[in-house]
């Protein structure tokens, strides 16, 4: 099992690519590591970052898959024991550590490589990877609480590293945000990031835009702690604004083993065609196609595949699969995974949503933290670019508005902000729904939400334990265990 002592204690490129061509090949040989230049660093650790939050393509589980299990978005078909351990809420040192430390041997690794490139020349390169190491530790943070930080990533120089406070990590964010924004506007004669950039293909203003958004995802979260207006005027002061479109990683995914994109490659079918075991034993809950019918809502049949008998879901931690009716629970009778998510092999894989983006800023509209903005029309647009990303034309997405319905409508909604995390919940289903789950942790939002049969506790998770490898590795330094039912992250006190 990995752990920091092994990903700190030597410098070397793991998975460095062998052509500027194909992003997708990688040299694995310890013994004989390529030429450390940013060009073959970035799309590495932009390939990483997909992983992390769709699965490896080994076929582990990571952060979209966790927030879909919390969040009631899918369950399992009979015939499978997929998920017991997501049904149990069986919180272990075991249980995903797989994203503690993947985050911190692949991703972040990479990531700092980029962050401490020598010489002003390599500025974008820089500031890609400060933007980029915010972003990972963001998740960190939230899904952990204090996490090695400040001396993490020092390799042989520190095995050990000490735990950061939370709330002071999340401080260092934005400075080390601001700074990615302020490397990007004064460089001098930097090296271009061109086409070995697998998200925004060089394009340095919409770096700095991404950069805003991630800020005021962090903002937006800590909100509940501390006064943020300031920071967030500092984000409107800056000018580029937010993005403007799905953020995703596309290296140059291809139909062949081992270079499919994550989500299509575990979740759909394999290189040869065939459709994935976790296709057949992953669908939708009963609550989320029950919630989605009961609203008319067009996103159902594109989140989730329609059986010719209609949309079935599954209780979560249903062990009974012959009531009522026998084999009616059988993959083929059931609601997979849909085809406004399953889209192909070589797709993008999305690590920020735009209708994420436009939710956070109608959430600061409505907080009073942003003072420019209609928090309504940044609603219907957050509603507009998940019914756009899945592949429903305009026109009827239009008609799912004016039903005057709270929770849909806007001026129909007495609560706010429990509108925005419910439309949240929905957009980010099945693509980042572990940001619904912090947030559902945040706020209680979307009320009503049940839990699995076979969780013992009153509601689910709150957060992940510290890996096994970490207590072994570096124990003295591992803060005790929190109540991974109980002892929320920061924000959610």
């Amino acid at each position: 099992m990995k752990n920091i002592r092994k990903y700190l204690s030597v410098l070397m490129v793991a998975l460095l690519l062998t052509s500027c061509e194909d992003f997708l090949d990688v040299n694995v040989d310890p013994n004989n590591p390529t030429e450390v230049t940013p060009n073959l660093v970035l799309p590495s650790a932009q390939k990483y970052t997909a992983n992390l939050i769709h699965g490896t393509d080994a076929g582990a589980r990571r952060i979209n898959t966790l927030g879909n299990m919390m969040m009631y978005n899918w369950s399992q078909s009979d015939g499978f024991a997929w998920y017991p351990d997501e049904f149990k809420y069986l919180v272990t040192s075991s249980f995903y550590q797989g994203i503690f430390n993947d985050s911190y041997s692949s991703a972040l690794k990479q990531y700092h490589i980029l962050d401490m490139m020598e010489g002003s020349r390599y500025d974008y390169y820089k500031a890609i990877g400060k933007i980029m190491k915010a972003y990972h530790f963001q998740l960190l943070v939230d899904l952990y609480g204090d996490i090695p930080y400040t001396e993490a990533l020092l390799r042989k120089d520190n095995a050990t590293p000490k735990y950061d406070n939370q709330v002071e990590i999340y401080a260092d964010l934005l400075v080390q945000l601001d700074a990615a924004i302020g490397l990007i506007k004064d460089a001098v004669a930097p090296v271009a990031v061109g086409d070995d950039d697998a998200m925004f293909g060089g394009d340095m203003e919409e770096w700095v835009r991404f950069a805003n958004t991630v800020k005021l995802r962090i903002l937006v979260r800590e909100s509940g702690t501390r006064n943020v207006a300031s920071d967030v005027a500092a984000i409107v002061a800056e000018g580029s604004g937010f993005i403007t479109g799905d953020v995703m990683v596309n290296p140059g995914y291809l139909v062949e083993e081992g270079k499919q994109n994550p989500f299509w490659n575990f979740y759909g079918k394999d290189a040869g065609g065939t459709v994935t075991m976790t296709n057949n034993a992953t669908c939708a809950s009963d609550y989320v196609l029950a919630y989605l019918a009961g609203t008319n809502d067009p996103r159902i049949d594109f989140l989730y595949e329609k059986p010719a008998n209609g949309h079935l879901g599954v209780p979560q931690g249903l062990l009974d699969y012959d009531t009522p009716v026998v084999d009616a629970f059988m993959p083929s009778e059931v609601s997979n995974i849909g085809p406004g998510l399953l889209k192909s092999a070589t797709m993008g894989a999305v690590i920020f949503t735009l209708a994420e983006s436009n939710f956070n800023q109608a959430e600061a509209v409505v907080s009073n933290l942003l003072t420019d903005g209609d928090a309504g029309e940044l609603y219907k647009d957050g509603i507009m670019a998940s019914m756009r990303y899945l592949g429903i034309e305009d026109t009827t997405a239009a008609k799912y508005f004016g039903k005057n319905l709270a929770l849909i409508d806007w001026d129909s909604s007495p609560n706010k902000l429990q509108a925005i995390m419910t439309q949240k919940w929905i957009a980010t289903n099945g693509l980042t729904a572990e940001q619904s789950w912090f947030d559902y942790t945040r706020t209680g939002y979307p009320s009503g939400l049940p839990k699995s049969i076979l969780g013992t506790s009153a509601d689910r998770p709150v957060r992940l334990y510290y890996p096994a490898g970490e207590l072994s590795a570096n124990g003295a330094n591992v803060p005790v265990q929190p109540n991974a039912f109980t002892a929320k992250v920061f924000w959610g006190n």
